[in-house]
């Protein structure tokens, strides 16, 4: 059956499986949420630039629900155990691709950076991929070498030595914040998978320098931290972005100035749509709207950490340890949005995940979360297979009880067993 079906014949005897329902709802809500607040902000961006004002919210649902909805249920049917035996090829590709963008002609330069794949048609970013590809690694190591991460020092060293490869090739394009990212989420993974939290300390100590050296190096990071930490000491320059996002913010109070009502929106507020879209949410819909994409967030991620808990304590090592993953990623990314658009981090360009406009990103995202559905789904089928062996465990042994001799066990108790039994058959 390939990639998309499975030929053992156990799984056919057995529980066929379940999607999480908490799980696609808040995907659900996310999904539709953002849609609404992608044609919002975007109307009078797309009417500036005169591409037509709803060209932005026409891109988004084509690579929402036309390419994202396809990789969404084909992801969500691939058995994790394929995706494990070829995660080591999949790494190999993401730093190919991660290369690529360096070449003349391939690769893309967008506002100085070199993040971008010409695709003819569109452009795709391969740190999408490779947040994806990372934490397949990551949790296939920790599959197959378990023990020694458990117990040795230097257990971790290689999927903390291919996080450091990405990071370097994003470091280069230059991305620190996606840098930061995998490197936090590996480290969250390797953690949660049994190793000792002193030799993860250990082996990051020599990161605290060079990240503090990577961070000063260039001018425009420095001006990024000096901005964050007081952005109204230059208001129309370094801190312009973060003032207007704060601005708005301030407009929303509780219940915000009512849907489309933004003001920020109108070419004061940069990357509206986009990196800065929980601004507009603050503004249009108040506290109570952030509130809610908070919830949302809260529930996917806290489910999918509930599942990867779950997994583990099953015996199914490789989809908790992918839930996790995948958890930490979107968590994460979704908590240095909010972060930045609240003022509370130093401005990187991350977009909120199923609520900003984006392509790879949008597309990635819903890669990752029909991996996150596929992982739940074999969580519930080892369950409920659990469940049916302990059912026909304790069937075996009251059968086992009703075969002794009368004299041996009195009538209440037959009685008793009887009736169990044929709750059990029914």
């Amino acid at each position: 059956m390939g990639w998309l079906g499975t030929s053992q014949a156990v799984r056919k005897l057995g529980p066929e499986g379940r999607h999480d329902p908490w799980l696609l709802l808040a995907i659900t809500g996310l999904v539709a949420f953002g849609i609404v607040m992608v044609a919002s902000s975007s109307i009078a961006v797309a009417d500036g630039q005169h591409i037509g004002e709803f060209h932005y919210l026409k891109r988004h649902l084509e690579f929402l629900l036309v390419g994202g909805l396809c990789a969404f249920v084909i992801a969500r049917r691939i058995e994790l155990d394929r995706l494990e035996k070829h995660s080591g090829w999949l790494m190999l590709g993401t730093f190919a691709l991660l290369m690529l963008v360096f070449v003349p002609h391939i690769g893309m330069r967008i506002n100085g950076a070199r993040r971008w794949i010409n695709l003819g048609i569109s452009g795709f970013q391969p740190v999408e991929l490779a947040k994806l590809t990372v934490v397949l690694y990551v949790a296939s190591y920790l599959v197959r070498h378990r023990d020694a991460v458990e117990t040795k020092f230097l257990g971790a060293i290689k999927p903390v030595l291919v996080a450091g490869l990405t990071a370097v090739l994003l470091l280069a394009q230059p991305d620190f914040g996606s840098a930061a990212l995998i490197g936090v989420v590996t480290i969250g993974m390797l953690w949660l998978g049994g190793a000792r939290m002193r030799n993860l300390v250990i082996m990051g100590l020599p990161m605290i320098p060079l990240g503090a050296w990577l961070a000063l190096s260039t001018d425009y990071r420095v001006k990024r931290l000096t901005s964050f930490l007081d952005p109204w000491k230059d208001p129309f320059n370094n801190g312009f972005q973060l003032t207007q996002a704060l601005i708005a913010v301030g407009r929303g109070k509780w219940f915000g100035v009512g849907l489309g009502g933004s003001v920020q929106k109108l070419f004061y507020l940069p990357e509206a749509h986009t990196d800065f879209i929980l601004a507009v949410i603050a503004e249009e819909l108040g506290f109570l709207g952030v509130l809610f994409v908070l919830a949302l967030f809260a529930l996917l991620v806290g489910r999918g950490l509930q599942l990867g808990l779950r997994g583990v304590e099953v015996g199914q090592h490789r989809a908790g340890y992918v839930a996790f993953g995948i958890s930490l990623m979107i968590g994460l990314q979704a908590l240095v949005s909010v972060g930045v658009n609240l003022g509370v981090l130093p401005t990187k360009g991350l977009t909120l995940p199923l609520i900003s406009s984006g392509g790879s990103s949008t597309l990635m995202t819903c890669v990752m979360l029909g991996v996150l559905l596929r992982a739940g789904y074999e969580i519930h089928r080892a369950e409920d297979a659990r469940r049916m062996a302990t059912r026909r465990a304790d069937a075996a042994t009251q059968h086992a009880a009703l075969e002794r001799p009368s004299a041996e066990l009195p009538l209440a108790a037959r009685t008793r067993i009887e009736a169990a039994l044929e709750k059990v058959h029914a």
